[in-house]
């Protein structure tokens, strides 16, 4: 949400007479439509573009967007890593990064997936809460964000605790959340206005 003093948007989500066949070919690359079955921007419909601001703001890119929303959408749609590592993950790299839009939407995405909202809250504490798989999930994803890369035994440890192929995904989910908490910032999106609020950080003088 966004008041008075807050800084402009240094680039703003596409109009309803922005969208053309090459932006919603992109949002469809999400849904798992062809373009033209994509609600038209403007209708009111569930899926309305207009109701996405971070889609219209890929969309900008079209062909950029399309690819990289096919992808996305597969991490999201079809991988194999659970939807709690997946969003204990991104809502970390969200935290970490006071990314207060992915804090918002993944908030939402956790709780609707069944993930408590007590361990959302935890989260904000750091990891002394989590034991198990979560607690190795959350220890890989700080080691990915603070070094670039998961040392060898924690890698090891990935591998035989979640398999090869979840392990690779849970570095591919931290990187890509990174980067589109980058783009995002950059860009000045904010939150929709009914989204949970970012937690202080840990060492933040509000904490202490």
């Amino acid at each position: 949400m966004t008041g008075a003093n807050d800084p402009q948007p240094l680039l703003a989500p596409l109009s309803a007479d922005e969208w053309g066949d090459d932006e919603y070919a992109a949002f469809g690359a999400l849904l798992g439509l062809p373009g033209e079955k994509v609600p038209r921007a403007g209708s009111g419909h569930a899926a309305d573009p207009l109701k996405f601001d971070i889609i219209g703001l890929l969309a900008r890119h079209p062909k950029m967007a399309r690819r990289f929303l096919t992808f996305n959408g597969w991490l999201l749609q079809r991988g194999e890593l659970p939807l709690r590592l997946r969003e204990l993950a991104v809502l970390r790299v969200a935290h970490t990064r006071r990314s207060a839009f992915f804090w918002g939407e993944h908030v939402k995405v956790a709780a609707e997936g069944g993930v408590p909202d007590d361990d959302i809250a935890l989260l904000a504490n750091g990891n002394d809460g989590f034991t198990g798989v979560d607690g190795l999930v959350l220890d890989a994803t700080d080691e990915l964000l603070s070094h670039g890369r998961v040392g060898e035994d924690s890698w090891q440890r990935l591998a035989e605790e979640l398999g090869t192929h979840q392990a690779m995904e849970l570095i591919f989910v931290v990187g890509t959340y990174a980067m589109l908490a980058m783009a995002f910032d950059t860009w000045r999106l904010a939150p929709p206005a009914d989204s949970a609020s970012l937690p202080d950080a840990p060492d933040s003088p509000t904490n202490k």
